[in-house]
C-alpha cells in the first residue's frame, strides 16, 4: 500500500470513529432528553455505558488502520509524548471534527420529527431557547459556571487520557492483554460520565463537542450552539486540549518509570509520516533497541 493511500485511509478511518461514536452518544442522549418518560432517567448508569459502548465499537472498527485517537485530546498527547507525527496531528483533528458533525447529522436524520415534537409541546425554539441541544452538544450544568465547567473539563479529560496511556502502556504487565484494551477504554469512559457527567455532560473531547456543535449551528439553532450562552463554545474545546497533554504527561513521568522491564528509549516520530497501524489502544511491544513510532 503506498503511504498516500495508506495515509488517507487513516483519515477516513478517524472519520468514522468519531462518526461511529456521535451515532451511539448523541443517540443515547436523544433517548434520555426527548422522551417522557425516559427509558433513563431513573438509570442513567445506561446513557454512560452506551457511549462506552461507542467507543468500543469505534475501537474495533478502525484500530487496526489509525489507532483510534478519535480524540484531538488523545492527538496531541501522543504527539507529545509517544511520538505520533507532529504533521499528522492538525489533518487528523479536522477528520474527527468532521466524523462529529457527520454523526450528528446522522442522528438529526433519526430523530428530527421527535425533535421538533419536544420543541413544540415545551413552547421551545431552536435558535432563541437552543430547544433539544443537548442531544447534541455538551453545557454547564446546575449550578455550575463556565470557569468552572472549564476546570471540569480539564481535570475529566486528564483522567482520560491518563487512563488510555496506562491502559496500553507496553510495560504494564497489569493492563488488559490484546484487544481487550478496547473494552476497558470504553469502560472508562462510561465511570467518567458516570462519576461526574452531570457537571457539564462531559465532553472530554473536542471532536466529540465542536463537530455536532457546528452541525447544529446550520441547523437552525444558530447561536444557541455558538457562540452559545455566555460563549462556553470554547470550553470543550480548549479545556479538553489542556488537560489530555497533562494526564498524559502524569502518567508518562509519575509511573511508566517505575513499570518492570521500562528501558529508557528514546521515542520520535517517524520522518516519513507514516502509521505503522499501531492502534492507541491495542498494547504494542516495540523492539526497545531502536528509535519507533508507537502510538499505543
Amino acid at each position: 500500500m503506498s503511504e498516500t493511500k495508506r495515509y488517507i485511509g487513516e483519515l477516513i478511518s478517524e472519520f468514522f470513529a468519531v462518526a461511529i461514536i456521535i451515532l451511539f452518544g448523541d443517540g443515547v442522549a436523544a433517548m434520555y432528553s426527548l422522551y417522557d418518560p425516559s427509558p433513563y432517567k431513573t438509570a442513567y448508569w445506561g446513557v454512560c455505558i452506551v457511549w462506552g459502548l461507542g467507543v468500543t465499537i469505534a475501537i474495533y472498527a478502525t484500530g487496526a488502520i489509525s489507532g483510534t485517537h478519535a480524540n484531538p485530546a488523545v492527538t496531541l498527547a501522543l504527539a507529545m509524548f509517544r511520538g505520533f507525527s507532529w504533521k499528522k496531528v492538525l489533518p487528523y483533528m479536522g477528520a474527527q471534527v468532521l466524523g462529529g458533525l457527520a454523526g450528528a447529522a446522522l442522528v438529526y436524520s433519526l430523530y428530527v420529527p421527535v425533535i421538533d415534537h419536544y420543541n413544540a409541546i415545551h413552547g421551545l425554539s431552536r435558535a432563541i431557547d437552543g430547544g433539544s441541544s443537548g442531544v447534541f452538544f455538551t453545557h454547564p450544568g446546575d449550578f455550575v459556571t463556565v470557569s468552572h465547567a472549564f476546570w471540569d473539563e480539564l481535570v475529566l479529560t486528564a483522567v482520560l487520557v491518563f487512563g488510555i496511556f496506562a491502559i496500553t502502556c507496553q510495560y504494564n504487565t497489569q493492563a488488559p492483554q490484546a484487544n481487550s484494551s478496547a473494552l476497558i477504554i470504553g469502560l472508562l469512559v462510561a465511570a467518567i460520565g458516570a462519576s461526574c457527567g452531570y457537571l457539564d455532560a462531559w465532553a472530554i473531547n473536542p471532536a466529540r463537542d465542536f463537530g455536532p456543535r457546528v452541525f447544529c449551528f446550520l441547523a437552525g439553532w444558530g447561536q444557541a450552539a455558538i457562540p452559545a450562552p455566555s460563549g462556553y463554545w470554547w470550553v470543550p474545546i480548549v479545556a479538553p486540549l489542556i488537560g489530555g497533554p497533562i494526564g498524559a504527561a502524569v502518567y508518562h513521568y509519575g509511573l511508566r518509570p517505575f513499570m518492570p522491564n521500562v528501558a529508557p528509549q528514546q521515542i520520535a516520530p517517524m520522518t516519513d509520516g507514516i502509521n505503522l497501524a499501531e492502534p492507541v489502544l491495542v498494547v504494542s511491544n516495540p523492539d526497545t533497541s531502536t528509535i519507533t513510532h508507537h502510538a499505543s
